[in-house]
């Protein structure tokens, strides 16, 4: 079942985005040579938490981390812990942050140092391709109508994207309904409606969509050892559009 939000309960999402986007904030200038995935975790836990809001991922499903820290062929679900990050490296940080009760959820991939220009272009092409999904994110659409948009995009550029795992719809809890795949039909899938909250995430890989689980249980890796890229951002829909919960203070406002 779809829920849809009241004004107060979206109130309180976007809240939880603006948590959410200031650690964005916050770790963008830390992603140099050197750092330790645990190190960049413990910084954005201490940004959360000093703003009244809980890790959403810590302990969620049994995740041992603050966040999720994804390098290079790593997909998502990384676990934080003793690994640096190394110059050219690209670097994905998937955020949870829970605030009275209700949930934002964003992902960004930023370059460590000077990185190719290939990794950057993989990099544009899966932040772009949000930005295509989110143009219509708006009532009367249908939910195909931004997943197929995003796998058009995606593809059209020579890649290829995640289709075991989605976006989903949140609020009090981290997943509700509905799933968010990153390919699709036009006009088809749930009716999109005024109040809805949903995180849109691009996952995209260089080369083919197979994959593989570590045996932690959670770190997802390209199966063919090619980069991945992950952007996410919570949306509400309104009256004639949408509105993003999740962007930093300092990001460059697009879309």
């Amino acid at each position: 079942m779809i829920i849809i939000k009241s004004p107060r309960e979206i109130d309180l999402m976007r809240k939880a985005g603006q948590i959410v986007g200031s650690v964005f904030d916050a770790l963008k200038p830390l992603c140099k040579e050197g750092i330790t995935t645990h190190e960049l975790a413990h910084f954005a836990e201490k940004v959360i938490r000093e703003q009244n809001a809980i890790p959403t991922f810590l302990g969620y499903g049994g995740f041992k981390g603050a966040i999720c820290i994804s390098i290079n062929d790593e997909i998502i679900h990384g676990i934080p812990g003793s690994r640096k990050l190394k110059e050219g490296d690209i670097v994905s940080f998937d955020v949870g942050a829970t605030y009275e009760g209700y949930c934002g959820d964003a992902c960004r991939t930023y370059p460590v140092g000077k990185i190719s220009s290939r990794a950057q272009k993989l990099i544009d092409v899966t932040r772009e391709a949000f930005f295509e999904g989110v143009k219509y994110a708006r009532p009367g659409n249908h939910l195909g109508d931004i997943s197929h948009a995003i796998q058009v995009y995606a593809e059209g550029h020579g890649y290829s994207v995640l289709k075991d795992f989605t976006g989903h719809g949140i609020g009090r809890n981290l997943h509700e309904d509905p799933s968010i795949p990153n390919y699709g039909k036009e006009g088809t899938g749930p009716l999109l409606k005024k109040g809805m909250c949903l995180a849109i995430e691009p996952m995209i890989m260089e080369g083919s969509d197979e994959y593989i689980i570590l045996k932690d249980g959670w770190t997802t890796k390209t199966n063919d050892q090619m980069l991945s890229a992950h952007y996410e951002n919570t949306i509400v829909i309104l009256d004639e559009g949408y509105e993003i919960l999740t962007f930093g203070e300092k990001e460059e406002k697009h879309g």
